[in-house]
């Protein structure tokens, strides 16, 4: 049974996000997670007046992702940073070339799962994976989120995301910040809950 992870990360956050859910994945028998970055869309003399080139190289190896390996895959776990409230712009034409599949129901019946960032506590973290589910929806996924049996998301005593809708990292308005330990074990489980739910729907 194959999960792909499907993400945009543009100073790493959400690279580390995709590897603890990938981790996740691998905890359920049979289950294989596979890591894939969505095409980018700026341009190198933008992503370098943006300081984003030197963070990048972390993740190059990772291949890019066609339309083609979401019919392929059992479950998809996406994973987009917010911008003002709603996916970025890289999986949002990512996803809008996904229509041939949407006319051949190649996801139909297939989980869908959402994680995110923002810079900032409430910027959105919520709406943006919202955003994600709609596109999900209309192509017939399941929809899997964060459950509260993950209890790190009830915590209260430090500043962290995760929500029912997904699980998330707060990064900072410089990208300061790394996910924290209580964010990443959110998105380990998120990604081994997905691969048990993806699993009953592949038996």
């Amino acid at each position: 049974m194959k999960v792909l992870v499907v993400y945009y990360s543009l100073y790493g956050h959400m690279h580390r996000m995709a590897e603890a859910i990938a981790a996740g994945v691998r905890e359920v028998d049979g289950a294989e997670a596979v890591l894939r970055r969505v095409p980018e869309t700026l341009t190198v003399d933008i992503l370098e007046k943006m300081g984003a080139i030197e963070a990048q190289k972390a993740f190059s190896h990772i291949p890019v992702c066609t339309v083609d390996e979401l019919a392929d895959a059992d479950a998809i776990i996406f994973g987009t940073p917010t911008r003002f409230g709603n996916m970025c712009g890289q999986m949002r034409q990512f996803l809008d070339a996904t229509g041939q599949l949407w006319q051949q129901g190649k996801l139909v019946g297939k989980a869908g799962s959402v994680f995110t960032s923002t810079a900032t506590q409430h910027g959105g973290q919520e709406s943006t994976i919202l955003s994600v589910h709609t596109t999900l929806l209309h192509h017939g996924m399941v929809i899997v989120g964060l459950p509260y049996s993950f209890a790190g998301q009830t915590t209260i005593d430090e500043m962290t995301g995760g929500s029912p809708y997904g699980a998330s990292t707060i990064t900072g308005g410089r990208g300061e910040r790394m996910p924290s330990a209580n964010e990443l074990a959110g998105a380990t489980f998120q990604g081994k809950h997905v691969a048990t739910i993806a699993q009953k729907l592949y038996k």
